[in-house]
């Protein structure tokens, strides 16, 4: 019981793994009730026991074991951590639990696995039951294979893997163990249900009697399709359906069941491969060329046995191929050629796509071999060759085909006609294209007229299995010339094809394409018929024609009077005209007009009119060739005619618009070349070069062309060769170069003359064809177009237009033998001779013989120079064999992609070169068909694998569409992820989107399952990454999209939208991709910035930094825009020919610059990037169109409030500063203005260091631009732009004072005069020392602008001055306060611009409820009327009680930053950060809205921790802003000082706020708190200051801000900081004392707070301070100053120092270097000593009367210390007075001077005035009110409270009605001035409250103010005070009015 109680206590998961089987035993009981209660998935408790898991399903004990297994099940059912334990716990349930004698164990074993593959684990599970059947324990065997058929039966064959358990089932068969073969039976049984007869094959070797046995459960099995039961977790919508199934019947789901059959399996995929090569005979080579048959038949039948085998392991079968194909071309023996065959087709049938290297050379021979009529030889060589199709596709052996359709032999001729009928079928429409029907149409049609009946019938066939496949709609345009009789046996051949099929799938189908294919068909023949018109006998015509014509024109259609003859003319063409189309013979009319005399017609009039009337019929009505070839003759005989040529051309015209220009231009040519008119010829060509023009290229037989234009080039006649050139220059905009290639051969000077007016062409694009076929042309031609858009052009293939040279009897046995020699040098040879043979031929057809194989072999060779040789070699064939090539990609193509592992750098590069050049001509399609590329990926090869890699991830982007054999190569690109060579996995990282782009997230993603767990999560995240960037897919070509859409409407028209031809077909593409561009050309991606921001930060891309742009920054920056930039944008603005294209896509960006300006936002990096790539080019037209965007970009940017961050600033600005020294004056105009405005959106001291880092540029122009620069920059912006420190900067641009350049010395001599006139004579110490000519140099252009400002009447203040200078450039914001140079301005214009913005604040005002203002001044306007000085305004009389009432100031209506500011910025930290630069801005009413909102923050305890962190940011915008003020806003007589006195008091509130927290105020650095104290001390100092209205309040805030800071900072920070700049103040000799006086004032504070501070200061800091200050300040030194004030002050802050830490003052010195060389070593220690030994001695040094004296005036001390302190206070300030005037009449020699010297002169009035008020008081006298209405604050010892902000607004209004009465001469000094009695409300407080007021105005709504007025409005402070000024200003108001009166 002991020990029981022992581990009772023990928690759940210890007991679990107790020693002890009861504890273990109890803690699983105790972990099953906890994992039941458990509701959340992702609870952490579920953590603890995931390393336990195991252990539960694995216990020795059987009973504790049985309740782990109940635990654990119950884990991995509700916990959503059970994934990660699925190995380890199903291992341990297959070994540990299967075993087991309880059935009740293995039950839950089970379900544990199936658990497991419901929770997305299927393949883990799968695997380790699989594992288990290799097990020696018969149990475990028998429960795996039961448990896998459990999974089977419950998931279904979609979730369970069956090829690794259809490998493994034969096996179990052959077990002894009689349970093992039942329970596989029983399995067998189970997956037979799923794939049905796909289980056969792998059966095949089992026992017969068992698989006897199957054969009869298999026949009982029900024939519908089992189905899943049981769903994965991310099954629940199918889960859902399958239970609705359930509830609604059986019969509901049976008809699912047949809407959606289950996946059919490929047995052929459940096979193991089996390896043959190597178990072939060793002597089968020698003995299948043996001389004896019997020989050759043992090898072959051998081979027979090894080819029978279903799948055949992959492997070099060059040898073996090449073997059976000698035995069946050249054997005499058939039946070795029929064994041959067999073994062909065996080995075809094994290899499957492996087997399409090969296909293209045993195709021809057995073609060829089809010669032999025995049955069963041509039995076997149909088989063997229908094999060899299904490896390749039709288009590979297309040529070899019909290479064999006109041969002599039937029997070769019918074999090939039917071997493609079989082989359509197997074809779709997508892989039978019209070009391949193109093709093959004329060789059936041929043979469909053959003298051999078998021909014909396999032509008709051939055609009919062609119409089922692609639709009678796509075959019968080639069939246009078949009469009735041939057309309705190819439809019998249909029909009988469909009935076949029928018969074969045991019912008419469903649904179906020959259905609607047939009645499409019925439609279409009658209009078909039409086009195909027989020749009518003349006396049909003169029946037909009588029936249309008047008679009269019939009888005088011959008269021999040609006036009759015009009359019948005019009568005929009135006819035409009104005759119906339908109702018009054409044949017969224009077989009247050809009647005699016809075209040989004398007169010129009847003749036009006959021309005439021909192009009337040819347009009105259906005009066919056969009536074609009635006019044709004639038209062409009289085209050269002075007076009928116009009108022949008119006919010709229009007959080509009935029958297509191709026929037409085909038979016009043919007639008038076998004329001799040159005058015919040469006006013919003309023609045709006009009709090309209007109807376009397409469908012209230019091989037709070329030999007549050749013709018409040797003629005699100039005109013709003149014609003809005009006619190739035509055909030139169509054909491009290649046109050039036909005429290489002419003389020089026609070569010449032809070059010529190609030339005139370059440039011009063809034009947009207007004219297009009507009816059968249309239908024949628009297949053709169609055709062509699928093709993926609408050009003609120029290549397939060249003449072609067979080479394949060039290529000789011999010369094979050569490249197979052992000697390097004989295959050398043999390589020279297929390069010559190539060169020789240029154009070479696709039979190219043996040489595939021979130049396979050499790409292996181990001399690389012939390797080199041999890709050299490919490149001349890709050129030589064009887009053909194809059908070799297989057998020479992917050897090229073996060689890119090589490991010579050179012989890759050629690989590559190589590669790229048959990609070029056969496309990507067909090298990613089949397993070829996925072997490549799997050799372990780094240089192959980043290779290839990085070739597919360039040309994979570029696909529409791939095969779905890609997704073979993506288990190796995954290992390439986590290879150990860098750039491969580079590479991999580079290619990973493009595969997802094509194969999809969620299947790559699935495909990660087969990972090891170790690569899944890494592999997983990169995927994850790759998703974001993934780039779209191409749009499909625009003419392919239309087809597509007029197909599926089923539109007629639709055909005619192309007419047609080639010319069309532009301006379609060109609406379609302006249609396509209307779209948005920014993407934005949510963070997209953001994440490129982190990316490069973290170095995982290329940081934007270079000396010249490399390729992979561009490749990069074309990915990085590939995310957000619309496709068509980024292909013209990376264009690499035409700059035109890239101007135009700036231009578009400009244009859209508005409406997109978000999106060009969160795309600013990248636009900028992209800029700077251009700023590395020479074309000057981009460069002005990149500045002229930038100029639009920076003010719309400034305008938006949006600012530049560091990322895209350092990513831009440094090369746009390099473009400020180009040669061209405008650009460096431009880039300077530029550089204007970017300081609007950056702050300029950021854009200072840039400039710096430009003044090194070795380009003269750049350094003095940047100095210039510079120098504007300083004066716009004070001396706190240059960064680091003045001091530094200055060095630097004085070193240029001795420049080589002249321009550079004069630009650095402007920069520090610029200098010089801000800061004066400090400007002498800041540049350092300068040689003596520099200096000289120096002072006399200090002297020469000295001069220049007294001569002319300086302005008034720096801005004015600046007015006077000629401006430098126009900012595009008038108002922008850091303006270089300002514009000129009128001085009326000022005073306009500020009434302006009054008004604007007047709309603000009156947006607002109105308060009642009939007591009121327009103060405004008489502030501003500087004319009526002796006027008066009039007053109206009115109640003045309602003064007391509270005054409601109007609240600002203040724009908030950003109306969406939350939806832009995700963080908070962002959104801060964004706030927080705006503090910054030049803009007062941006900064002050910003203010605003960190008030609102600071305000709100909740939420003022937000701004932890972002303390010193904001302190530094806000000390930044305060030098703007500063140095600009207040130099500026356009901006209203309200304004700024509203942004000073914001500031100066928002500090406050921040440090009333104690916590945001420690958070402070050192420098900030230095340059924070820098401003406020300044800002105290500026005298502009007091010339504001409230000025005196507002330094008064400051000086309680100051207060705020000393006390609230931390201390360390802030005493370091305030001897730091104690040190600068003294060191600057043009700074003011004053300055340094104040600074002090701030010391002695802190000295005073030092015994409440010690324990938190960090001595060691400050006394390094201290001790540099010693350094620069030494002892002598520091007395040589005029003021003894400083070295009082450090004496007493060490004084202070020892006396509160004593002798271990002398510890804290360790951040000293050297400390014996410092001063204040020795001096601490004779203090430390001196108090010491004061401490410790007996007065015994004076008189017991002197220590009385000092005790008595220490007492004195004390007592006045303590008076003045309440003097200073704001609650006692009065009682303070009353003791320090009582203590004067106690103590009349009392000295007051000590305690009143460090005071300010206003305080010491102050305390004067105070104490003659109480002295006359206390004699009786009258009162005397104080001249001044605020006391002042002892130094800066005084703290003070805020108020509300209406307490101030009386007293506001007061001051500006004062100022107007001294206008008037009605103030009075002598006379009594009413004030508000401030004596009890110290004035600090007063201007600390108007600034909340303000702030609070900002985000309190009135009512809410108006209640706090009300609770203010009884407070006992201010109920005098309102009464008293009221009483004051009813009596001056009287006044006023009556002196009016």
């Amino acid at each position: 019981m002991g020990d029981d109680s022992e581990w009772m206590k023990l928690p759940i998961d210890q007991k679990c793994e107790h020693k002890v089987w009861k504890a273990r035993l109890n803690g699983y009981e105790e972990a099953l009730k906890l994992f039941q209660r458990i509701e959340d998935e992702k609870s952490p408790e579920w953590g603890k026991y995931l390393g336990l898991l195991k252990k539960f399903v694995t216990d020795s004990n059987a009973v504790a074991q049985l309740k782990g297994l109940e635990a654990a099940l119950a884990y991995v059912e509700k916990a959503h951590l059970a994934g990660k334990t699925s190995g380890e716990v199903v291992s341990g349930v297959v070994s540990k639990v299967f075993n087991q004698p309880k059935a009740r164990a293995k039950e839950l074993g089970s379900d544990i696995c199936l658990m497991y593959i419901e929770i997305e684990r299927a393949e883990v599970v799968q695997d380790e039951l699989i594992k288990g059947l290799d097990n020696k324990n018969p149990k475990i065997v028998v429960t795996c294979i039961e448990t896998l058929r459990k999974a089977l039966s419950e998931f279904g064959s979609k979730i369970i893997t069956l090829k690794p358990v259809v490998k493994v089932l034969p096996k179990q068969f052959e077990s002894r163990e009689k349970a093992v073969r039942d329970e596989a039976k029983l399995l067998s049984v189970e997956i037979y249900k799923w794939i049905r007869d796909a289980l056969r094959p792998p059966l095949q070797g089992i026992n017969s009697v068992q698989l006897k046995e199957l054969e009869e459960e298999w026949v009982k099995l029900p024939t519908t399709a089992p189905k899943q039961s049981r769903f994965l977790r991310s099954q629940q919508a199918l889960k859902a359906k399958f239970e609705q199934q359930q509830a609604a019947g059986g019969d509901e789901a049976d008809g699912d069941n047949d809407e959606e059959p289950a996946p059919q399996v490929d047995p052929y995929e459940l096979l193991e491969p089996v390896e043959i090569l190597s178990k072939l005979p060793k002597d089968f080579y020698d003995k299948i060329e043996a001389k004896k048959w019997q020989e050759r038949k043992e090898a072959l039948e051998a081979l027979e046995t090894l080819a029978k085998n279903p799948k055949l392991e992959n492997g070099d079968y060059g040898d073996l191929v090449r073997a059976l194909k000698k035995v069946i071309g050249k054997d005499a023996n058939v039946m070795l050629v029929t064994l041959a065959a067999k073994c062909l087709a065996g080995l075809a049938a094994g290899l499957r796509k492996k087997f399409g290297t090969y296909a293209g050379h045993v195709v021809p021979t057995i073609l060829e071999k089809f010669k032999e009529k025995k049955p069963q030889v041509v039995q076997a060589l149909q088989e063997a060759i229908d094999a060899v199709f299904l490896t390749t596709t039709l288009q590979n052996i297309s040529e070899d085909v019909l290479g064999v359709m006109d041969n002599k032999n039937p029997s070769i001729k019918q074999q090939a006609s039917l071997f493609l009928a079989r082989s359509f079928r197997h074809c779709t429409q997508a892989t039978l294209p019209k070009s391949m029907l193109k093709a093959f149409c004329p060789a059936f049609l041929k043979q469909v007229n053959d003298s051999a009946p078998e021909v014909r019938d396999a032509a008709y066939e051939a055609l009919g299995t062609a119409m089922k496949v692609v639709g009678e709609k796509a075959v019968n345009p080639f069939l246009a010339d078949l009469d009735k009789l041939k057309l309705d046996k190819v439809r019998l051949g249909l029909y009988l094809l469909c009935f076949f099929i029928i018969l074969q799938s045991g019912g008419p189908p469903k649904k179906g394409k020959s259905a609607s294919a047939l009645s499409a068909k019925g439609k279409k023949v009658p209009e078909t018929k039409e086009f195909i018109e027989t020749e009518l006998s003349i006396e049909v015509c003169e029946e037909k024609s009588a029936a249309v014509l008047p008679a009269s024109c019939m009888q005088l259609l011959d008269s021999a009077n040609w006036k009759e003859r015009l009359a019948s003319m005019e009568e005929f063409q009135k006819a035409v005209e009104q005759m119906d189309k339908n109702e018009m013979p054409c044949q017969a009319l224009v077989r009247m007009l050809a009647k005699k005399p016809g075209w040989k017609e004398t007169n010129f009039q009847v003749m036009q009119m006959k021309l005439h009337i021909v192009g009337l019929i040819a347009q009105k009505g259906s005009f066919s060739k056969t009536s074609a070839f009635v006019v044709l003759d004639g038209l062409v005989d009289k085209i050269g005619d002075v007076k009928c040529g116009g009108k022949a051309k008119e006919g010709l015209t229009a007959t080509a618009e009935a029958c297509s220009l191709p026929w037409t231009a085909e038979q016009v040519v043919s007639m008038v070349f076998a004329q001799k008119n040159p005058k015919n010829q040469a006006e013919t060509l003309n023609w045709l070069s006009n009709a090309m023009k209007e109807f376009g290229f397409t469908g012209i037989n230019v091989k037709g062309f070329i030999n007549n234009v050749k013709t018409a080039l040797g003629a005699t006649n100039p005109a013709v060769r003149t014609a003809a050139i005009t006619l190739l220059g035509v055909m030139y905009l169509y054909m491009g170069a290649p046109l050039r290639m036909f005429f290489e051969d002419e003389k020089p000077a026609l070569l010449k003359q032809i070059d010529d007016e190609f030339e005139k062409m370059q440039g011009q694009s063809p034009p947009a064809a207007f004219r297009g076929t009507k009816k059968g042309g249309a239908e024949e031609d628009g297949e053709e177009a169609d055709e062509q858009e699928e093709d993926g052009g609408g050009a003609p293939d120029i290549m397939d237009l060249l003449p072609r040279t067979d080479v394949s009897d060039k290529i000789t046995q011999d010369m094979v033998d050569k490249m197979a020699d052992k000697n390097w040098k004989i295959r050398k040879e043999g390589l020279d001779e297929v390069a010559a043979v190539i060169s020789e031929a240029k154009f070479i057809q696709p039979s190219i013989g043996e040489l595939p194989m021979a130049l396979k072999g050499r790409l292996n060779d181990s001399n690389k120079i012939l390797c080199q040789q041999t890709l050299t070699i490919l490149q001349q064939i890709a050129v030589a064999m064009g887009p053909a090539l194809k059908q070799h990609v297989k057998s020479l193509g992917m050897p090229i992609i073996t060689v890119l592992g090589d490991s010579k750098t050179n012989v890759r590069a050629a690989a590559m070169t190589t590669l790229q050049a048959w990609v070029e001509q056969t496309g990507m399609k067909d090298w990613l068909e089949g397993e070829d590329l996925s072997e490549e990926l799997k050799r372990e090869n780094p240089f192959l694998r980043q290779e290839v890699l990085g070739w597919l991830a360039e040309k994979l982007p570029t696909m529409r569409t791939v095969p779905s054999d890609l997704m073979l190569c993506v288990p190796y690109l995954f290992i390439c992820l986590e290879d150990r060579n860098g750039d491969v996995r580079k590479k991999a990282q580079d290619a990973l989107p493009t595969f997802m782009m094509h194969l999809g997230y969620e299947k790559m993603l699935k495909a990660t399952g087969k990972l090891k767990p170790a690569s899944k999560e890494p592999v997983s995240a990169l995927l994850e990454k790759a998703r974001a960037v993934m780039p779209a897919k191409p749009a499909p070509p625009p003419g392919k999209a239309g087809a597509a859409k007029s197909s599926s409407n089923g539109a007629p028209t639709a055909k005619s939208g192309w007419l047609g031809v080639l010319g069309k077909k532009a301006p379609v593409t060109k609406a379609k991709d302006e249609e396509d561009r209307s779209g948005v050309i920014f993407i934005l991606v949510p963070n997209g910035k953001e994440q490129r921001i982190k990316e490069e930060k973290g170095l995982k891309v290329l940081k934007w930094n270079f000396q010249t742009p490399r390729d992979e920054y561009v490749d990069q920056l074309k990915t990085q825009m590939s995310t957000c930039f619309a496709r068509w944008l980024q292909e013209e603005l990376f264009h690499a020919s035409d700059f035109q294209r890239q101007v135009k896509a700036i231009g578009v960006m400009g244009e859209r610059m508005e409406d997109e300006l978000e999106g060009t936002v969160s795309c600013l990096d990248l636009i900028l990037k992209w800029f700077t790539l251009r700023f590395f080019e020479t074309n000057s037209t981009v460069l002005m169109k990149v500045l002229e965007y930038l100029k639009q970009l920076f003010p719309t940017l400034s305008r938006e409030n949006y600012h530049l961050n560091e990322y895209e600033a350092s990513s831009f600005i440094p090369y746009l500063i390099l473009k400020v020294g180009e040669s061209k004056d405008v650009v460096r105009k431009d880039v300077r203005a530029i550089l204007t405005m970017l300081c609007k959106v950056y702050p300029a001291s950021k854009v200072f260091p840039f400039l710096m880092d430009g003044t090194k540029s070795k380009n003269s122009k750049q350094r003095a631009e940047c100095l210039e620069e510079l120098g504007c920059l300083i004066e716009n912006y004070g001396m706190n732009v240059c960064q680091p420190t003045p001091a530094k900067s200055l060095k630097e641009i004085a070193v240029h004072i001795g420049d080589r350049d002249n321009s550079v010395r004069n630009a650095a001599l402007n920069t520090v005069v610029a200098v010089y006139n801000v800061c004066g004579d400090q400007v002498y110490k800041l540049i350092g020392n300068l040689s003596e000519k520099e200096m000289s140099m120096l002072e006399e252009r200090v002297k020469r602008s000295a001069k220049k400002t007294t001569t002319a009447a300086p302005p008034p203040n720096r801005q004015a001055a600046e007015r006077e200078r000629p401006q430098r450039d126009h900012p595009s914001n008038p108002n922008a306060t850091f303006m270089r140079k300002p514009a000129q301005q009128p001085q009326e214009e000022v005073p306009n611009k500020l009434n302006q913005a009054r008004a604007q604040n007047a709309e603000r005002e009156h947006s607002h409820p109105s308060i009642p203002k009939e007591f009121q001044l327009d103060l405004d306007m008489i502030e501003n009327d500087h004319t009526r000085v002796s006027e008066l305004p009039d007053l109206v009389q009115h109640k003045l009680e309602e003064l007391l009432e509270p005054i409601m100031m109007p609240e600002p209506k203040i724009r908030s930053v950003s109306p969406h500011f939350d939806d832009l910025h995700n963080s908070t930290a962002s959104t801060i950060n964004f706030v927080i630069s705006q503090v910054a801005s030049g803009d007062i009413n941006t900064s002050i809205q910003a203010l605003a909102q960190i008030d609102e923050v600071l305000r709100q305890e909740d939420k003022a921790d937000a701004m932890s962190g972002h303390i010193d940011q904001f302190l530094i915008a806000t000390f930044m802003q305060l030098r703007l003020i500063y140095n600009t806003h207040m130099a500026d007589d356009r901006l209203d000082k309200k304004d700024i006195f509203k942004l000073y008091s914001c500031i100066i509130g928002n500090m406050l706020s921040l440090f009333s927290m104690e916590s945001l105020a420690r958070e402070a650095s050192m420098g900030v708190l230095k340059d924070l104290m820098h401003g406020l001390i300044t800002l105290m100092l500026d005298a502009r200051v007091e010339d504001i209205e409230d000025g005196q309040q507002l330094i008064r805030s400051v000086n309680l801000l100051v207060v705020r800071v000393l006390e609230k900072s931390d201390q360390t920070n802030i005493l370091s900081a305030l001897l730091v700049l104690l040190q600068d103040s003294l060191t600057t000799s043009s700074g003011s004392p004053m300055f340094s006086e104040l600074v002090m004032k701030c010391l002695w504070r802190m000295i005073r707070l030092l015994p409440e501070t010690i324990n938190s200061i960090n001595l060691d800091r400050i006394l390094l301070d201290v001790h540099n200050f010693m350094k620069v300040f030494p002892k002598e030194k520091l007395k040589q100053l005029k003021s003894d004030v400083p070295h009082r002050t450090l004496k007493t802050l060490l004084h202070t120092l020892c006396k509160l830490t004593g002798g271990k003052i002398l510890d804290h010195m360790s951040m000293i270097e050297n400390r014996n060389e410092s001063e204040l070593e020795a001096h601490l220690r004779r203090v430390v000593k001196h108090s010491g030994n004061f401490s410790g001695m007996k007065s015994d040094r004076g008189s017991e009367k002197g220590q009385d004296d000092r005790m008595s005036k220490a007492k004195v001390s004390d007592i006045l210390s303590e008076i003045f302190k309440k003097i200073g206070s704001k609650e006692n300030t009065k009682e303070g007075l009353t003791e320090l005037y009582e203590y004067k009449q106690k103590y009349s020699d009392a000295d007051l001077e000590p305690f009143l010297r460090n005071t300010s002169q206003f305080f010491q009035s102050y305390v004067e005035r105070g104490l003659r008020m109480i002295e006359s008081e206390r004699e009786g006298k009258g009162r005397i009110q104080p001249t001044s209405t605020v006391i002042p604050q002892h130094g800066l010892d005084s703290g003070s409270v805020p108020l509300n902000g209406e307490e101030m607004k009386p007293a506001v209004y007061y001051e500006r009605l004062k100022i107007l009465r001294q206008r008037q001469g009605l103030e009075n000094n002598s006379r009594t001035r009413p004030t508000t009695s401030l004596l009890s409300k110290p004035s600090v407080a007063s201007s600390t409250d108007m600034l909340q007021s303000k702030l609070s105005q900002l985000k309190e709504s009135r009512e809410s103010h108006f209640q706090q007025e009300q609770s203010h409005s009884h407070s006992p402070t201010r109920s005098s005070s309102p009464a008293a000024n009221l009483d004051d200003l009813k009596k001056r108001l009287e006044r006023i009015k009556s002196n009016r009166q």
